[in-house]
C-alpha cells in the first residue's frame, strides 16, 4: 500500500542506511590481513561516505550533526555481521565470509529499497530511495567481482578467454 513519507525522512533513512555498511566496510578492513582486502573494503566505506554526503547535502535536520561527526561516531550498526567476523580465527576464511557478508547486505539493501519506492508516492522521496537501490546494485556488483576473483574464479571481463576455449 502507498504511504506518505517526507522527503527530509527519506534523506535521514538514506543516510543512516548508508552509516550502518560505512562501519561495517570500515570494520572488516581493521579485520582483514591482506593489504589489497584492506583496500577494497576501505575503498567501499569511502564511496559510502560519499554517497551519505550526497544525502546529507540535502537533509535539514541538525540532530546528526555535521557529515564528518555522524560518519566517524561510534557504530552500533551491523554488529552481528561484525561479531561475527571476529570470532573467525582462520585469516582466508574471515576475508572470504567478510566478501560474502558485504554482498548479502549490498543485495538486501538492494531489494528492500526497491521495495519501498515501490510504495512511496512522493516522486522526489521515491527518487532517494530509487537511487540508493541503484548504488547498492552497483556495489553488490563490485563486491561480487572481489569475491570471484578472490576464490580464482573467472572475471566476467575473461568471458572470451573462456568461451573460445
Amino acid at each position: 500500500m502507498p504511504q506518505e513519507m517526507n522527503h527530509q525522512d527519506a534523506l535521514k533513512i538514506a543516510v543512516e542506511t548508508e552509516k550502518g555498511l560505512i562501519c561495517f566496510y570500515r570494520r572488516a578492513a581493521e579485520m582483514v590481513a591482506d593489504d589489497g582486502a584492506k583496500t577494497f573494503f576501505n575503498r567501499l566505506a569511502k564511496e559510502k561516505e560519499e554517497q551519505a554526503g550526497q544525502f546529507f547535502r540535502y537533509y535539514k535536520g541538525s540532530d546528526l550533526g555535521t557529515l564528518d561527526e555522524f560518519v566517524n561516531r561510534p557504530c552500533t550498526l551491523n554488529a552481528k555481521a561484525i561479531n561475527e567476523l571476529s570470532a573467525l580465527v582462520d585469516t582466508s576464511v574471515k576475508e572470504r565470509r567478510a566478501r560474502e557478508i558485504a554482498m548479502e547486505k549490498e543485495l538486501n539493501l538492494h531489494k528492500t529499497l526497491l521495495g519501498k519506492s515501490k510504495q512511496i508516492i512522493d516522486p522526489g522521496v521515491r527518487a532517494v530511495f530509487e537511487r540508493m537501490a541503484k548504488a547498492s546494485q552497483h556495489h553488490y556488483q563490485i563486491v561480487e567481482s572481489e569475491y570471484a576473483r578472490m576464490m580464482g574464479m573467472p572475471h566476467e571481463t575473461d568471458i572470451n578467454t573462456f568461451v573460445r576455449e
